[in-house]
């Protein structure tokens, strides 16, 4: 398996006043640098995909890719333009997608969604919690021509629609040292709260 990896960074940004969540800084580091930091060793290659000026993220030597017009908006069209990227690269058989606002994924991410996946098909999906995060998983590039006809239904732009018509795989991370491996940096305050987290695990 040769698997490719991408950084979802197209978000708004709404609950942070319009920033660009990826560069925030946590810890003297942008929230993209801590993502990509965790997820280089776990793929062959990575690409980030993210819309406006594609300079801001220049420093980080990777491709970055916006969203292709006919997938629409939202996280299923960066999946499927990052899927339609690598699908051209026909030694790439899986995409492991992270969002770019996670800066604690765990470093054993792609080899437990891969342990999860026992057919060329499937997708493996993280959770945590109780809780699943669509956007944290590993896909199939053969699923592409799915993805695409989904996002061609008017309207249909549900991710949880789309894992409706796949085999998916749900895989259970533990806290890492009582944090989240898939916290979200939505708003200030979550900010503020994984500021603390590094805090007090330098402290433990």
């Amino acid at each position: 398996m040769t698997r490719a990896g991408a950084i979802l960074a197209g978000g708004e940004g709404r609950r942070m006043g319009g920033a660009d969540k990826p560069s925030l800084m946590l810890d003297d580091r942008r929230l993209i640098d801590h993502v990509l930091d965790r997820l280089r060793p776990q793929a062959d290659r990575i690409a980030v995909s993210a819309n406006g000026d594609p300079s801001r993220y220049a420093d980080l030597r990777l491709d970055i890719i916006a969203d292709d017009p006919r997938y629409r908006a939202g996280p299923l069209a960066g999946i499927a333009t990052m899927m339609s990227h690598f699908a051209r690269q026909p030694e790439v058989t899986h995409l492991i997608t992270v969002p770019a606002d996670a800066p604690f994924i765990p470093q054993d991410l792609a080899e437990r969604l891969n342990e999860a996946v026992s057919d060329s098909d499937d997708v493996a999906i993280a959770a945590s919690a109780g809780r699943t995060h669509q956007i944290v998983a590993l896909w199939p590039i053969a699923a592409l021509p799915r993805l695409e006809a989904h996002l061609a239904q008017a309207g249909n732009l549900s991710i949880m629609a789309f894992l409706d018509t796949l085999s998916v795989r749900i895989v259970d991370f533990e806290p890492d040292t009582g944090i989240d491996p898939f916290l979200n940096v939505n708003t200030p305050a979550d900010l503020d709260h994984a500021r603390r987290l590094i805090a007090e695990r330098r402290q433990s």
